[in-house]
């Protein structure tokens, strides 16, 4: 039966029977918000440098995204972990034209640039100008400069966006392989370049890069000192130790850099159900299990866990003073987002929920940390009324209160990918120089705020 048939009555009805069923029924609270006292925010003012910092983005997690994970999994009431945090602003995430003018809409590659350098540039392109298409230096380069340890992990391709931005610098964000570099002539080795996203991350020798993309670093380097050889062997080269599943992550010790693919492209969903469809579906629960994501894949909070310990023991190896810079994202709240899946993007907001618990907790055994999260662009869904029927794509849902709760995809065509939007997005923070985050500031103010919490220069 279409959604639009259903009244609110009938929805509530079959709410209250599957909320008898429900496994993780959530009681609703009043104290929800208890810790969002002037006494909470003043002690968390902390100046003075970290040792640490650790960058968590949601991709496309915006406030929509933020509050439909809540609303399932806690309840209307209840509290995430990155809702924890004591000290809460929001930023602006435009990309700009070659010319400097707005670009109101980022993509990931833009916004990432931001963050990562300090300085705005155009959609597509990585860690480079907007006008004169120049590399510029990024936070993960200046802590290596700086002596720190560095990690990426995403649940994407390791050559996407977003991790791409930390350790290379292509004029297109889809130059990630050698294969794929039509859209980089520049940026060849052949021309003098760096190569593509894949070469340039290993090259860099970052200490710890976990996530998906083997597909890329298999392609065969066709120039250069490494011509003949995959970007994976390349990495063995350079010392790299290679892992692909849980159990061989488990495994490696610090006292090499390691690069982690635990899948050919992105990392596999968490959660799976119905998609949105044209005129809405019948009132669903997600699964909340994935039967196409393999035995072994490891989540993104034992990902993080294990790039902070295996981070850690670099710096106790090398008895350095400064501590290390690690970024992990939750990359297919973006995509499922895209592909108008709300179970899909639920389940990936609540597994990168629990990385941020899992940073949370290692910051209160070490309040040198300095713990950020935030988003690189606001997305489609939208949680709206029961009764409205949207021209676009929609999808009913029990939550695990055992209500329905209906979202709307209508920011492209249904059949269409979905598109991202132009919102400010929330950043949140604790630890030294946390309090910059307050207020509404700009994405490239976050890389003024990680850079002196180091110290960088």
């Amino acid at each position: 039966m279409p959604i639009q048939r259903l009244s609110r009555k009938h929805l509530m009805a079959t709410g209250a029977v599957l909320a008898a069923t429900a496994t993780a029924a959530v009681a609703l609270t009043a104290t929800a918000g208890a810790h969002d006292t002037k006494d909470y925010a003043k002690s968390a003012i902390k100046g003075g440098k970290a040792k640490n910092v650790i960058l968590l983005i949601g991709d496309g997690m915006g406030d929509s995204e933020i509050t439909l994970a809540r609303n399932y999994t806690v309840g209307a009431a209840g509290r995430l972990n990155m809702d924890k945090f004591p000290l809460t602003g929001a930023y602006t995430t435009y990309a700009v034209h070659e010319n400097g003018t707005p670009d109101y809409v980022t993509d990931s590659a833009a916004s990432g640039s931001g963050w990562a350098t300090g300085v705005k540039t155009v959609n597509g392109r990585i860690s480079k100008t907007p006008g004169t298409n120049k590399a510029v230096p990024s936070i993960l380069e200046l802590a290596q400069k700086g002596g720190f340890a560095t990690g990426s992990v995403t649940t994407a391709e390791l050559t996407d966006a977003t991790p791409a931005v930390l350790a290379s610098h292509v004029t297109d964000r889809s130059c990630q392989g050698p294969a794929d570099m039509a859209k980089c002539s520049v940026d060849t080795i052949g021309k003098g370049g760096p190569g593509s996203i894949a070469e340039q991350s290993v090259n860099h020798k970052v200490d710890v890069l976990l996530g998906g993309g083997k597909q890329r670093f298999d392609q065969k380097i066709t120039e250069g000192p490494y011509k003949g050889l995959t970007v994976t062997e390349q990495a063995r080269k350079l010392g790299y130790q290679v892992v692909t599943d849980d159990a061989s992550l488990k495994a490696t010790k610090g006292d090499k850099p390691v690069l982690g693919l635990f899948a050919p492209g992105n990392v596999p969903t968490e959660w799976t159900g119905k998609p949105a469809a044209l005129g809405g579906t019948d009132p669903q629960r997600c699964v909340t299990s994935n039967a196409n994501r393999p035995a072994g894949t490891p989540e993104l909070a034992d990902q993080t866990a294990k790039a902070i310990q295996l981070l850690e023991a670099k710096q106790k190896r090398n008895h350095g003073k400064q501590g290390f810079f690690l970024q992990v994202e939750g990359a297919s709240i973006d995509k499922q987002d895209h592909a108008a899946d709300p179970c899909g993007q639920i389940g990936e907001t609540a597994a990168f929920d629990r990385a941020v618990k899992t940073a949370r907790a290692y910051a209160a055994k070490h309040p040198d940390t300095l713990v950020v999260t935030t988003a690189d662009h606001g997305h489609t869904s939208q949680i709206i009324p029961l009764e409205a029927q949207p021209p676009g794509l929609s999808s009913t849902l029990i939550t695990d209160e055992g209500q329905p709760i209906k979202v709307n995809y209508s920011t492209n065509a249904p059949g269409q990918s979905q598109e991202h939007t132009g919102t400010e997005v929330r950043i949140a923070a604790q630890g030294p120089q946390a309090y910059r985050v307050l207020g509404v500031t700009d994405q490239t103010d976050l890389f003024g705020t990680i850079r002196e919490a180091l110290r960088l220069r």
